[in-house]
């Protein structure tokens, strides 16, 4: 389910998924999620680094029903660096690690013959940024004082997005539905994306002043740009898969697919949403 998809059905309101075992994956993801930024905050680099790994499994395989065919290894390597770089090191280290990444792409792919590599060193480079440099961005935010309330924060606006979609999926877009991206993702709404804004909206108005003792209208504007980030990043995605002709990028998650299915929005909302409480937030 995505933010914005109604649930509905000539013979009812159905959600298309198995709803009780997403609901179990989304707590015990959240509960991983939650005991690790509220202890040893350090140790949601490896969650996160776990995710990330497994979703660039399922992007190769993706790709591949194209054709397409990228260096993992380097890929990954490159992404644990820029990972790890932006949590311990300063920003020049990041850049040298995407730099250091591209190199390697370029090398790695030069022995497997002239057929393709262009198409292959841009789609690893893509990979590279998409997975491992957004996924930077959240390591940046974890690294402030206060970074693992941040990145809690982070995660709480964004999954609201999806939350306040499907609530009005199934409550306003019982008939009638206005379809937001038809040529997209045909089951996405406007009444979906009104639930979306008004979950993130409310929830950043909440969470900002009680967590991060800032303002409520700053969270307000944080929750504002999540979701507009979340909405681009799903529509994004589901772009790609449209493109390769499949329906989830993975099924290890049940109810929810794969994982790069379930961390796509909140790739693109992370480097919106770092600054935002870098802006606000200058003395955390």
């Amino acid at each position: 389910m995505t933010p914005t998809e109604p649930a509905q059905s000539k013979k009812g309101i159905k959600t298309g998924r198995n709803l009780l075992a997403a609901i179990w994956v989304g707590l015990a993801l959240g509960g991983a999620a939650l005991v690790t930024l509220l202890t040893v905050k350090a140790t949601f680099l490896i969650f996160m680094g776990a995710a990330l790994l497994v979703a660039l499994h399922e992007l190769d395989e993706a790709l591949q029903n194209r054709g397409i065919r990228i260096p993992v290894i380097p890929i990954a390597l490159g992404g644990a660096a820029m990972v790890t770089c932006a949590y311990w090191a300063a920003g020049g280290a990041v850049m040298a690690a995407v730099a250091l990444t591209l190199v390697a792409v370029l090398i790695w792919r030069l022995f497997g013959g002239t057929a393709g590599y262009v198409g292959d060193v841009t789609a690893a480079v893509f990979a590279a940024v998409y997975l491992g440099l957004l996924g930077a961005t959240v390591s940046a935010m974890l690294a402030a004082p206060n970074g693992g309330r941040r990145v809690l924060a982070f995660i709480i606006v964004t999954i609201c997005s999806d939350i306040g979609g499907y609530f009005a999926g199934i409550t306003l877009g019982r008939s009638g539905a206005h379809k937001m991206a038809p040529a997209i993702s045909p089951k996405k709404t406007w009444e979906g994306l009104a639930g979306s804004i008004a979950a993130c909206v409310g929830a950043g108005a909440i969470v900002l002043p009680v967590a991060l003792h800032g303002y409520w209208w700053q969270g307000a504007v944080v929750g504002a740009a999540a979701v507009a980030a979340a909405v681009f990043g799903d529509l994004a995605e589901s772009m790609m898969k449209r493109d390769l002709d499949i329906k989830d990028m993975g099924s290890l998650l049940p109810g929810h697919g794969g994982v790069l299915d379930r961390i796509d929005s909140l790739l693109v909302c992370a480097p919106v949403v770092w600054l935002l409480l870098a802006v606000f937030l200058r003395k955390g």
